[in-house]
């Protein structure tokens, strides 16, 4: 018997992940911003003046990734960067005054969203939803369970054609202010 995808709870949660993330856009057009700056300014909400590698680790995205995002919110006078105190090869992200200011709408529009998303449920079901689907996160994670028998060991996949026989280079921190190039030996 063939695997029919499109009746398998993956494809329904991949596709309610894809419709989330198109209403979520729509909605929070309307406060120029787009999906995933929302949840720096609302990390930024909760604990002004993390590191980049720290909201990076909140967000579970690629520092580059952070740094792309903060550079076009503070482009927007919604957020800025400081030197750190404390180190001076690290910043620190700040909500600016428009930001905090936007917080309060962004509060309204992701209520929407989740009113919106959520239709139709009562407060049981959404309780068991968000249960279920901490799980599912937990389980694609790799948290709290050893690989079952037939689950490939990731260290044994082949490598595509296409990828490069050297090891990927370490990644930048992109905290750290630039370095200047050491002078040349004398």
């Amino acid at each position: 018997m063939t695997y029919n995808l499109r009746k398998s709870v993956t494809y329904h949660l991949a596709q309610a992940a894809k419709a989330h993330r198109h209403r979520a856009a729509s909605v929070l057009s309307h406060l120029n911003i787009y999906p995933g700056q929302d949840q720096i300014l609302k990390a930024l909400s909760d604990e002004d003046g993390q590191s980049m590698t720290s909201l990076a680790t909140t967000l579970a995205v690629q520092p580059p990734t952070i740094t792309k995002m903060v550079a076009r919110l503070s482009a927007q006078d919604l957020v800025e960067r400081r030197q750190s105190t404390s180190d001076a090869r690290a910043a620190r992200v700040f909500l600016t005054d428009k930001g905090r200011v936007l917080i309060d709408e962004l509060d309204g529009a992701l209520r929407t969203l989740e009113r919106e998303a959520l239709a139709g449920l009562d407060d049981k079901d959404r309780k068991r939803l968000r249960k279920l689907l901490r799980r599912v996160e937990a389980n694609l994670l790799g948290e709290g369970r050893e690989p079952s028998a037939d689950e490939p060991d990731a260290s044994r996949l082949a490598k595509p054609a296409n990828a490069p026989a050297s090891a990927p280079a370490e990644p930048r921190d992109t905290d750290a202010a630039p370095r200047e190039a050491a002078a040349p030996a004398v």
